[in-house]
């Protein structure tokens, strides 16, 4: 059944994801997923879980092997983070419905807030000067912002731009201070 959730936000988003469709697609009976999943929201975050993991695996994969600096790495992380939004917008939406997070399903939180970590730890690197969370969670507020308005082709029309890139550039600058530009 979480199989099937995954496809099916991908396909149609975070509003498909009802119990009724989820097993009819499953090829079992409307009351066959609470045998498994007592309630919605247990069967939406065992189906948001699939989204974090896959996104911690991406994001693991931007550490390199130590040769890229710090800002190099949040830089990788970030475009990571945002093209992870752009191509899983359904998966994307439904993995931060405050209603999961906060319901202590399959400990959601366990999953997403070591994500944070690593981008608390690595702006920490960079802006010694500062409070690294505050600046962390600024800066994933504002790549959360770029990757919504950017699905809603808002950012497209306001700035005429046809690639997220200068936009993730003027972020981190903004959030890290001007970087090199090489």
């Amino acid at each position: 059944m979480v199989d099937v959730g995954v496809d099916l936000v991908a396909r149609e988003g975070a509003g498909a994801l009802t119990l009724r469709e989820i097993a009819r697609r499953a090829g079992v009976s409307h009351g066959a997923p609470r045998r498994y999943f007592p309630t919605h929201l247990e069967l939406l975050s065992a189906i948001a879980h699939r989204g974090f993991t896959d996104l911690a695996a991406r994001v693991g994969s931007t550490r390199g092997d130590g040769r890229t600096g710090p800002r190099g790495q949040l830089t990788e992380l970030s475009r990571v983070y945002l093209r992870f939004a752009l191509e899983n917008s359904g998966m994307y939406e439904l993995m931060f419905r405050h209603d999961l997070l906060e319901s202590g399903h399959l400990r959601l939180r366990d999953t997403s807030l070591p994500l944070f970590g690593v981008l608390v730890e690595l702006v920490g690197r960079v802006r010694m000067d500062a409070d690294a969370r505050a600046v962390a969670a600024a800066l994933w507020a504002n790549l959360h912002g770029i990757a919504q308005l950017w699905r809603w082709g808002s950012l497209q029309l306001a700035t005429g731009a046809d690639d997220f890139e200068p936009l993730l550039r003027a972020a981190l600058d903004a959030h890290l201070g001007p970087g090199d530009r090489r």
